[in-house]
């Protein structure tokens, strides 16, 4: 090993590490569960670089410079989407004020309003919000709608009749955008097996990335949150309510 690193200066061995640790830290802060495997990637680059180096392949060695090198343009690419979320969620908490707090409440009283309506109808129904991570690739999109948070427009969608009541309506940032919309399904084999298409959907998402997701059982009537893989049957309507809000906020709730 003391041969491998003869040809190193601390300087460069410096240089090389502070990348590392950047692309890492930003990876960090954007998305928490893909840092373990980029500083993983990242670190067998660098190794990999140094042996190239010692062992004299000197394209090897500059191709892996360059990859290292190019790491953070690299990931601005594949996390552009969490990169305008954090930025827009930076900017919306440095320039939020009361009528931003009072669109809010008046968003989570609609979708509460909307839920609740459903459940004593016993219409069947299934929403996602979402907060930071983007859920494009996972979701099949059926209408695009982009309209406020309603009572009145949630029941008109998941109505029987309606032909857009059997996917799901996705919210996002205080708005409905859109709705009729296909989720992947939880492969867990140790879901209940009394859970239908609506939860088993709403598991799916939720196991791979940070919705939130309201379940409404057209058999019962109770309402399920969902959320990090885990559901809650028959949630407390106080514990909707803080849930909800946290969520149209682009926030986790804390434990």
């Amino acid at each position: 090993m003391a041969l491998l690193f003869d040809s190193v200066t601390l300087f460069g061995l410096l240089d090389k590490l502070i990348v590392v640790g950047l692309v890492y830290g930003c990876t960090l802060i954007l998305r928490k569960e893909a840092a373990p495997r980029i500083l993983a990637i990242l670190t067998t680059v660098f190794i990999a670089e140094l042996i190239a180096e010692k062992l004299g392949l000197t394209s090897t060695a500059y191709f892996l410079h360059l990859l290292l090198s190019s790491a953070p343009v690299i990931l601005t690419i594949i996390f552009q989407s969490d990169i305008k979320r954090a930025l827009f969620s930076f900017w919306k908490r440095h320039n939020s004020g009361d009528g931003d707090n009072l669109d809010l409440t008046t968003s989570v009283d609609e979708l509460l309003k909307g839920i609740h309506e459903l459940a004593e109808r016993r219409i069947g129904a299934l929403i996602v919000i979402v907060r930071q991570m983007s859920i494009d690739h996972l979701v099949q999109i059926g209408t695009e709608i982009d309209a406020k948070v309603t009572s009145e427009l949630l029941t008109s969608i998941f109505l029987p009749y309606s032909p857009i009541h059997d996917g799901a309506v996705i919210i996002e940032k205080e708005k409905i955008i859109s709705a009729g919309c296909i989720l992947p399904l939880s492969q867990n084999p140790d879901i209940a097996k009394s859970f239908g298409t609506r939860h088993r959907a709403a598991l799916g998402i939720s196991e791979q990335t940070d919705v939130l997701v309201l379940v409404v059982s057209e058999e019962t009537g109770k309402i399920s949150i969902v959320h990090e893989g885990k559901i809650t049957y028959d949630a407390d309507p106080a514990e909707i309510r803080h849930l909800s809000r946290k969520a149209i906020e682009g926030r986790r709730a804390p434990r």
